[in-house]
């Protein structure tokens, strides 16, 4: 199969509406926002999101999480052992060409492959690259105080409530996300990515919140507003992806934007490239 023919850029608009995108561990939980204020997903929560979506697709997939793993395997290392191939191997290339071929997760964002008690330690590079997603506009966000109806342990007494049956739930109470990437390829002539993989990662961009919902982010709350696709006419593309990416113009309408309507999303052509604007689904 012939490899990436024309190099691609993207962009995503994501709305967020009463819903917590991306929970910062390190700050219980909150959305993630910097220091202006500004809501922020970050690109591994977008890229477990992207593989989440292949696997829907059908896709093999190398990094599974343990609660949409499809194939039985709970480690990385357990999954890599499984490949014949893996196992037996100790060249490098070999070990990283079966790899791409095995996975297209692999095959897109790349992987190394260095395991405890392993005798090869492998780095794969990946064409498809992807950036954090930022809100237009600074977010507000709302904090919750929850309790649970039921204690989880005995604490001696029918009337008492466990100090456990307390708790704090985040949400963005409306923001609108951009994001960006591009797929090289001069990487994906090494890992084999394809047209047909393009396709693939357009369609799950597209359908990102597919089967995505939890009481964090219930069904409706998050939303793929824009996708904007632009595919040049070479493989080292025509402009650089700064350039392109700069064609995307968010902007928000009034002074407390609330929903998507509140905003006005633009994208100026540059020559020779075309952009592909498509709604998400």
């Amino acid at each position: 199969m012939e490899t990436l023919s024309h190099k691609i850029d993207f962009a995503l608009v994501l709305a967020v509406d009463h819903a917590n995108p991306n929970g910062d561990p390190l700050n219980g939980n909150r959305p993630r926002e910097n220091y202006d204020g500004r809501g922020e997903i970050s690109d591994v929560c977008l890229k477990r999101k992207i593989r989440n979506r292949m696997m829907d697709l059908g896709q093999p997939v190398f990094v599974q999480s343990d609660d949409r793993c499809q194939d039985g395997f709970h480690s990385l290392l357990e999954r890599a052992k499984s490949n014949e191939v893996l196992a037996k191997t100790k060249d490098k290339e070999i070990y990283a060409a079966e790899a791409c071929r095995t996975w297209l997760d692999v095959r897109s964002f790349g992987q190394v492959f260095a395991f405890k008690g392993s005798d090869v330690s492998v780095g794969v590079r990946g064409p498809l690259s992807i950036h954090p997603a930022f809100s237009v506009d600074p977010v507000d966000i709302t904090s919750l105080q929850i309790t649970k109806s039921v204690n989880s342990s005995n604490v001696g007494s029918e009337n008492k409530k466990a100090s456990d049956t307390m708790g704090t739930k985040h949400r963005v109470d409306f923001g609108l996300y951009v994001t960006y990437g591009s797929i090289n390829c001069q990487l994906a002539e090494k890992t084999g990515f394809s047209d047909d993989d393009a396709a693939v990662v357009k369609e799950a961009l597209l359908t990102l919140f597919e089967n995505d919902a939890s009481s964090a982010r219930p069904e409706g709350s998050m939303e793929v507003v824009k996708l904007i696709w632009w595919q040049h006419n070479c493989k080292s593309g025509q402009y650089s992806s700064a350039k392109v990416h700069r064609c995307l113009k968010v902007e928000s309408k009034v002074q407390s934007p609330h929903s998507i309507d509140d905003y006005s999303i633009s994208v100026r052509e540059l020559e020779g490239l075309a952009p592909e604007v498509l709604d998400g689904r």
